[in-house]
């Protein structure tokens, strides 16, 4: 009888042989699963999502990234209005009261058949005082984080000296800027945008966006400089990874900024609350280069926040969404507080990564570390998968055991499961564990697909409802199986009816 070396390529040529075969039956199984959809009412944004994902060389799925376009400009100039009109829906809020629209929020919106992210912004307050920094860093991230600006002006009220700083901005920027003179309501008016000339932003688009004159037309033309793909919605390869230190105020989040840069980057104090502005350093550290981004502690809920505070915490959470991954800085020497559970649960809402750095480890006693042990046990049972790191940023103690969990919880973050892996992964879980009958009926899972990464995003079509327990036992075996040490899983659920025949 042949013993397997005797077999051509000997005993690794045949393992090659099997996991290719293994391979090429998840493929088919998950493309067996992917046509009987077909027997199911499946809506228009289903299908986008089914048809978007494209398979590349290497056999793994990728989603391009929509293109992005922002609407930014002064409170009360219609921005929230021309957002509803470019949506075809009421969706963003619009009052006469200026500052309705605080925070960014993104819609999915489509022109000409193409789709695109389109983000209405907060107006920034011409008369605000003290915070002239912030303005600029909230304009900045704004601008930043898109493909395409639309520059909203009132042009019954003309340019002010507000809309003159940020065009400053946009300039600096190099981004595709549309001049959009708003509320110019009929022919008689158009006079009044061009005077807008004079702001160097080149032709205004006359527009009303309450009755939708000029909209089309303004569209028209964002399509023609709108690239295909965006070139801001992914990260690019190669540049520093961005990494946000967040924490309660006092707990060394600069302390542990100056010890990895080596100076003194940023002013430390004993008192709280020093750290004002979000501070960006290129640091290396493990042998490669990071941007650490020192920000503000937060301090309370933002809604009770008051002054340089208020804003304060606004910046930090802008640093947050420019990050990939958070370390969230924990003193020991003090109890784990609702405080520091919120900003944890702030980094999972964003969707970064998230490495928890618990310092001041060189003040630890024997009574206080099994009290610690305790409270993270209980309080933080939710983010046991965020790796670890026990660190002093005064004396700089451990502070090179922060680089093996920053790049297990980015690697983590940016990992993709090809769909045929997924769905055998899923048909084995079902298998052993089947969702409850709930009501006479038990759902079933009918296919499944990684749609994103940053953070790895699923979605399951089924025919029920799955049981929040059910999901997270899902998140549990995937964090088994694949590791995710360091990110947020979000795992969404398409509920579809078989048709009617």
């Amino acid at each position: 009888m042949a013993t397997e070396e005797e077999y051509e390529g000997g005993p690794d040529h045949l393992e090659d042989t099997l996991a290719d075969l293994d391979e090429e039956l998840a493929e088919a199984r998950a493309a067996s699963l992917r046509a009987s959809l077909e027997d199911y009412d499946l809506d228009e944004e289903d299908e986008q999502l089914l048809e978007v994902v494209q398979l590349g060389p290497d056999g793994i799925e990728y989603l391009p990234a929509l293109p992005v376009v922002a609407i930014v400009g002064r409170p009360n100039v219609g921005k929230s209005a021309l957002v509803n009109r470019i949506l075809g829906r009421r969706e963003a809020v619009v009052e006469d009261t200026p500052g309705v629209t605080r925070d960014r929020v993104t819609y999915k919106a489509e022109w000409l058949g193409r789709r695109f992210s389109l983000v209405d912004t907060g107006g920034w307050e011409p008369d605000a005082r003290g915070i002239d920094a912030s303005v600029a860093a909230q304009a900045e991230i704004a601008i930043d984080l898109c493909d395409v600006v639309l520059f909203v002006v009132d042009a019954m009220v003309g340019a002010t000296h507000t809309d003159e700083h940020v065009v400053k901005l946009l300039r600096r920027s190099g981004k595709p800027v549309f001049l959009v003179a708003n509320k110019i309501d009929d022919g008689r008016q158009e006079p009044e945008a061009a005077a807008l000339w004079n702001l160097g932003l080149g032709e205004p688009h006359p527009v009303s966006a309450i009755h939708g004159r000029g909209v089309a037309d303004l569209l028209d033309e964002v399509m023609k400089v709108l690239p295909t793909v965006s070139a801001v919605a992914k990260h690019e390869i190669g540049g520093p990874r961005r990494v946000a230190i967040l924490g309660r105020p006092n707990v060394g989040k600069s302390s542990l900024l100056n010890k990895a840069a080596g100076e003194e980057r940023v002013v430390v104090n004993d008192l709280a609350g020093t750290t004002r502005d979000p501070v960006d350093e290129i640091v290396e550290l493990g042998g490669r280069l990071w941007t650490f981004v020192d920000t503000a502690g937060i301090r309370r809920r933002v809604h009770l926040q008051q002054g340089a505070d208020f804003y304060a915490s606004l910046r930090t959470s802008a640093a947050l969404e420019k990050a990939e991954v958070a370390v969230v800085v924990l003193d020991v020497s003090q109890p784990i507080s609702e405080q520091d559970v919120r900003i944890i649960d702030l980094v999972l809402e964003s969707g970064r990564a998230l490495v928890l750095a618990y310092n001041k480890w060189d003040l630890l006693d024997d009574d206080r570390r099994r009290y610690l042990e305790r409270e993270i046990e209980q309080d933080l049972a939710h983010v046991a998968w965020a790796p670890r790191v026990n660190i002093s940023a005064r004396t700089g103690r451990h502070l090179e055991k922060l680089v093996p969990a920053l790049e297990l919880a980015l690697d983590s973050w940016d990992t993709r499961i090809p769909t045929g892996k997924f769905n055998a992964f899923v048909a084995e879980l079902v298998a052993e564990h089947p969702h409850p009958v709930r009501g006479g009926k038990q759902p079933r899972i009918l296919f499944g697909t990684q749609v994103a990464t940053r953070p790895p995003t699923f979605v399951l079509f089924t025919t029920g409802f799955l049981d929040p327990g059910y999901r997270r036992f899902i998140q549990r075996r995937l964090r088994e199986i694949y590791g995710f040490e360091g990110s947020p899983i979000v795992l969404n659920m398409r509920v579809r009816e078989k048709r009617q025949r």
